[in-house]
């Protein structure tokens, strides 16, 4: 191989079937998530079926929550593919930490919405199946522990816009095969520049 830039080829190794649909579906169901959460806080109490929206964050929370630990002990046991040589220090850097900080949002931020609902008097329903609360009703609790989610839900909104820049930037400037890793579809070389 080649250390001239742009003349060698670098064959990238992709993520398996089940990391690729893990990713893809908890993207999805996080992105669900945050739009309804910042939608539904905005409703006034009193209007019709207002609960219904908070019923299903939280279902859809408990959802996320079990794919997100899912997910986590594949990624444990079934490491990310090594990034192609030529791929800068910093940048693979960069790449951990984010991804850590990402994982880490993804189970505080259930976690805290949870240890919320558990301190006031409605508790969490999973689809309409009550769910042990984790406190008894105090307001204080249920207001601290709904602080740390929305600050949870602000830091996870950024982290998620750097991913996908990166992931366009690799895309559309490096073109180094890098977002490829995580589609559908045969593994190629990729030629890299």
């Amino acid at each position: 191989m080649s250390e001239v830039k742009g003349e060698y080829n670098n064959r990238i190794e992709r993520y398996n079937l089940t990391a690729i649909a893990l990713h893809w579906v908890m993207a999805l169901l996080i992105i669900t998530l945050l739009a309804l959460g910042y939608y539904m806080v905005d409703i006034p109490k009193g209007v019709p079926n207002r609960a219904d929206y908070f019923n299903l964050h939280k279902s859809l929370g408990v959802l996320a929550t079990f794919l997100i630990f899912l997910r986590a002990g594949w990624r444990w046991t079934h490491p990310a593919p090594k990034l192609p040589s030529n791929v800068p220090g910093w940048t693979v850097s960069a790449a951990w930490w984010s991804h850590l900080l990402l994982y880490v949002c993804m189970v505080l931020q259930p976690l805290t919405g949870y240890l919320s609902s558990s301190f006031n008097k409605y508790g969490v329903k999973f689809f309409g199946i009550e769910l042990p609360k984790w406190g008894w009703e105090d307001a204080a609790l249920r207001d601290l522990f709904m602080k740390f989610h929305h600050l949870i839900a602000a830091l996870l909104v950024a982290l998620i816009l750097v991913h996908i820049l990166a992931a366009l930037k690799h895309l559309l400037v490096d073109r180094d095969g890098i977002f490829q890793r995580m589609l559908l579809g045969k593994n190629e070389s990729t030629k890299t520049t």
